[in-house]
């Protein structure tokens, strides 16, 4: 394997982490900018006020996108085990 194919397999790696990890890391962030808003209007200060409904929507949203993701990270894994032949 050359150092282009490691750098390349290494860039591919990265994008299907940030892929498969994005749909719920871009939901708890918008709820935690509703609930951080509505904290600031109300003055509560709770932090289980912003927590429950974080983690409420983050496993709602992977229970959602669990199918895609399950999909893309089989897809992936067929890709990198085909491409073993060529690597070595």
């Amino acid at each position: 394997m050359d150092a282009q194919a490691a750098v390349d397999l290494g860039r591919e790696a990265m994008n299907m982490t940030m892929l498969i990890g994005s749909p719920v890391l871009i939901a708890g962030m918008f709820v935690g900018l509703v609930i951080g808003l509505l904290q600031a209007i109300t003055q509560i200060q709770e932090q289980t006020v912003a927590f429950v409904p974080k983690l409420v929507v983050m496993v709602l949203v992977l229970s959602l996108t669990l199918p895609w993701l399950i999909n893309q990270m089989v897809q992936y894994s067929e890709d990198l085990i085909t491409q073993i032949p060529a690597n070595l």
